[in-house]
């Protein structure tokens, strides 16, 4: 049977490649061929000198391929496994408190704003725009107790086109700022309300996520009626676990009956296979080993982690425990949406432990590279969608121009291939660009 006429690829590239897999951090591949199917799938990825066994399998010309310069390269696009919408609002600034005040004094206010469905609408497409344009393809949202603006976030992202999980926010105690939070009934009933909301858009890469705010917002009653809701239709869950000495007081005076932070989580159903809980700093070695149990994920969020005061996680920790990790802005408590610089406070974070002597080495820039593309990837359960060039996944990626106008970094001609592509994960520069009707 001969080639057929017309090729069956969308696009094919020839240039470098970078990503990672279970058994490397990071591969740099230079000189590669990149297929992609209409269906958006990779079709192969090999190295350049078998372009004339790919051209006469999939029946493509030299003529259709599209050949990076020397300053391009492909990597994953990036993961942001805990980002909260609705507090983009006041990125970058109101860090001076720790947590449980923060929350006080600046967060729940702002959240509760979000009954204005026109405010909410202009800083959800403000957020979604931003985190696109840096570098995020995949994000984990919260969005706040208000389910119609809860709503208007997936439909938001949706048209965007980012991949994302969406949660509205559930909590029925809030004895530091009363006016936001709701009662035990109707945050049950408009959860609900807005996982069946999501579902039945059928939307193709926006999912819902239950998502209770934390133990301490949460009576038991809410959390076991949404662990229930998870369960009954086989979603994901998020929340925050273990960030502050404060929170882990509180928990433990609201909650004696359970052993620890992550029982609590566990008994009420949501901590599963489907849940990805954020921070995890002072998470004890029985919580770790009831993550792996459970298969649950860690949001390692080292901006806001050490923006507010909360904690060092020891992923070296997390990660001797086989639990799933990936890495999270968690905007505003972390003053960038940029997973590049999660990156970079990732590895700063590991450089202090091991200056502490709590680690006898610290994360390589290649870990983390990998943290926040394919260990996303893996937290989110997306794995075997997303997070590299596998052949079969879909080609969710990052064209990178190293030589991009009002580049922050100057590259040499000394330079090589490896250090070109540090660079630009040190230092986190890109744009993606955005339809201007978004």
């Amino acid at each position: 049977m001969g080639s057929p006429e017309a090729s069956p690829l969308a696009h094919i590239f020839k240039g470098t490649v970078v990503h990672s897999s279970c058994s490397s951090p990071m591969d740099i591949l230079p000189g590669h061929l990149l297929g992609v199917e209409e269906s958006g799938k990779i079709a192969f990825l090999e190295p350049a000198d078998e372009q004339e066994k790919l051209a006469k399998k999939w029946g493509f010309k030299a003529s259709e391929i599209r050949e990076l310069s020397n300053n391009e390269f492909f990597m994953p696009g990036l993961v942001d496994t805990h980002i909260h919408a609705p507090q983009y609002h006041f990125v970058g600034t109101r860090l001076d408190l720790p947590l449980l005040q923060w929350l006080k004094m600046y967060t729940y206010p702002t959240e509760a704003k979000y009954k204005d469905i026109d405010f909410a609408e202009e800083v959800y497409t403000r957020t979604v725009r931003r985190t696109l344009k840096n570098g995020t393809t995949t994000a984990c949202y919260f969005a706040t107790i208000h389910t119609d603006a809860s709503l208007l976030l997936a439909d938001i992202i949706d048209k965007f086109g980012q991949r994302a999980f969406v949660g509205k926010v559930s909590m029925d105690i809030n004895e530091s700022y009363p006016e936001y939070k709701e009662s035990t009934t109707e945050s049950i009933k408009e959860a609900e309300r807005f996982v069946k909301g999501v579902l039945e858009k059928k939307y193709s890469r926006v999912h819902p996520i239950v998502t209770p705010r934390f133990g301490p917002s949460c009576t038991e009653e809410l959390l076991n009626s949404l662990g229930n809701l998870a369960k009954t239709h086989n979603i994901h869950v998020q929340s925050h676990i273990d960030e502050s000495e404060g929170e882990m007081k509180l928990v433990e005076k609201m909650f004696p009956m359970h052993q620890n932070y992550a029982e609590l989580y566990d008994k009420n159903n949501l901590l599963t296979n489907k849940t990805i809980m954020a921070h995890g700093c002072h998470a004890s070695d029985e919580e770790l080993k009831l993550f792996n149990l459970r298969g649950a994920a860690i949001a390692h969020c080292p901006n806001s982690n050490i923006s507010l005061r909360s904690g060092l996680l020891n992923v070296k920790k997390v990660l001797k425990n086989n639990v799933k990790l990936g890495l999270g802005t968690d905007v505003a408590g972390g003053y960038s949406a940029s997973v590049f610089d999660a990156i970079r406070k990732a590895v700063v974070t590991s450089n202090v432990l091991q200056i502490n002597k709590e680690n006898e080495a610290a994360l390589t820039l290649k870990e983390v590279f990998r943290l926040a593309t394919l260990g996303g990837s893996h937290a989110l359960g997306l794995d075997a969608v997303i997070g590299n060039f596998d052949v079969g996944k879909e080609f969710d990626a990052l064209l990178i121009n190293t030589k991009a106008s009002d580049s922050p970094f100057d590259l040499f001609a000394s330079d090589t291939t490896e250090v070109t592509k540090y660079c630009v994960l040190e230092i986190g520069y890109l744009c993606v660009e955005v339809p201007d009707e978004f």
